[in-house]
């Protein structure tokens, strides 16, 4: 068994889809229009393959409270990771993304930061060393 798809809640999906591609650098994979709803995903330029991440409209009152409550308590809706997080970090600032937490060591071995993605989330990008 392995996680073929995952999905975060987004506030505008056009929005999501430029900031995910053209700022994060992912990979635009499926656009589907399907009764009213557009199927929109994107996946890594480096396993264009492997799990699809789904830009999903926060269009229901329940999708909306959910990603408003993780957001206010500051837990991040998607991990991604990254082989280093601090270059990863100043390259994104400089393309203007905001971080709500600066490349911090949380374990031994693993180093987080956490943006906002400007669509209602934040993520979390995470180097994980090789031992």
């Amino acid at each position: 068994m392995k996680i073929i798809l995952t999905s975060v809640f987004v506030s505008d999906q056009e929005k999501a889809l430029k900031f995910y591609t053209e700022v994060l650098g992912f990979v635009k994979k499926s656009d589907v229009a399907a009764e009213g709803y557009r199927w929109l995903t994107v996946v890594s330029p480096d396993d264009q393959n492997g799990t699809e991440l789904l830009l999903e409209p926060n269009d229901n009152p329940v999708a909306q409270a959910y990603q408003k409550g993780i957001f206010e308590q500051g837990i991040s809706a998607a991990s991604f990771g990254v082989g280093d997080v601090r270059a990863e970090y100043e390259k994104l600032k400089e393309r203007g993304v905001k971080f709500t937490m600066e490349p911090t060591e949380v374990m031994p071995q693993v180093t987080i930061a956490v943006l906002d993605d400007s669509c209602g989330n934040l993520i979390q990008i995470q180097q994980t060393a090789q031992k």
